[in-house]
């Protein structure tokens, strides 16, 4: 005799949302890395597109129009300076892109104040405020803007030596839906 209801399993949503988009909306998900096992990920439209070790700041590139995947690319920043590297892959993407990005591990040390006005100008508040291993992540469109109702950023440098990764900030992510008719 069974004894009590069961609810069936929820239905797994895109890049694991607990609720489906809307119709005619792209999901999207970018978490930051966060101690050595945990690392980057970036999703969009249920297509991980960062997920492997990438220490630093990862970018991944999306067409917006039709919502496939151009490129994706990490920018180590503790051993060298990538700056200029991350600069010309950001220039490099045409308009009418989304630029998503998290960080790994460190991505400030040699991180060079004019690479980071080029994060500023596409809209990050944050950028200059990243740390050695801040947790950070971000979601910027290139040649439009993004609904005003839309979390683009989010940054944790809180007090490293007390926290579960000895020394790494918790992960941190956004998430949420792009309408496709921003253009």
């Amino acid at each position: 005799m069974k004894l009590g209801r069961h609810s069936p399993a929820p239905k797994r949503q895109k890049c694991d949302h607990w609720s489906p988009c809307p119709p005619g909306n792209f999901a999207y998900r970018i978490l930051s890395g966060g101690g050595k096992e945990r690392t980057a990920t970036i999703c969009f439209e249920d297509e991980q597109l960062v997920g492997e070790p990438g220490s630093g700041i990862n970018i991944a590139i999306v067409n917006y129009k039709t919502g496939e995947f151009s490129s994706t690319n990490f920018f180590h920043m503790w051993a060298h300076d990538h700056s200029k590297q991350m600069m010309d892959f950001i220039r490099s993407a045409p308009k009418g892109t989304l630029l998503l990005m998290a960080t790994q591990d460190d991505g400030s040390t040699r991180l060079k104040d004019y690479a980071k006005e080029l994060v500023e100008n596409l809209g990050s508040k944050e950028i200059k405020n990243i740390k050695f291993r801040s947790s950070w992540v971000f979601i910027a469109a290139k040649g439009f803007n993004l609904p005003d109702n839309i979390q683009r950023e989010k940054i944790n440098h809180s007090d490293q030596t007390k926290n579960r990764y000895k020394g790494w900030p918790a992960e941190i992510q956004i998430e949420g839906c792009i309408p496709r008719n921003l253009m």
